[in-house]
């Protein structure tokens, strides 16, 4: 994956930090290259159901976050993208640890980009399992600020 100190990675981590809701969930913003970007989400009470585990809003917000990511990667400067629709599937349910979700463009258009995110729980040991995944429909739009 790319350093952080590339043009691509300035980018979307400016982006990144004008998303409220990931910075209010302790999202972070690990590796960016053209097509695919990593997020992830560490596990605390502001992320959890009622049930004590990850909220599917969190692990399907960060899944849209990371796809939508992939997509600006492919966008020509000057564009933002916007999610027009996504589907998600969720697979698995954890109360610890934290998400990493892989954002990958599957086809970028002029007007519309198709991205995919795989969401996997990472425990304290390292291991990794699927729980979520997602396929999204994005639509460039003219960059407003």
């Amino acid at each position: 994956m790319q350093t952080h100190d590339t043009p691509l990675f300035e980018r979307v981590h400016t982006s990144f930090l004008r998303q409220g809701m990931m910075q209010h969930l302790g999202a972070r913003l690990l590796a960016v290259v053209p097509g695919e970007v990593v997020l992830a989400l560490p596990y605390s009470d502001r992320v959890t159901q009622q049930q004590g585990g990850f909220h599917g809003g969190a692990m399907g917000a960060l899944a849209d976050i990371a796809g939508g990511y992939a997509g600006l990667t492919m966008a020509p400067d000057g564009m933002e993208v916007t999610t027009v629709e996504y589907k998600v599937n969720f697979l698995s349910a954890f109360n610890d640890g934290e998400l990493h979700a892989t954002g990958k463009v599957v086809k970028a258009g002029k007007r519309v980009i198709v991205t995919t995110a795989e969401v996997d729980h990472v425990a304290a040991d390292g291991r990794r399992t699927p729980c979520a995944v997602m396929q999204q429909t994005l639509m460039t739009v003219p960059k407003t600020y």
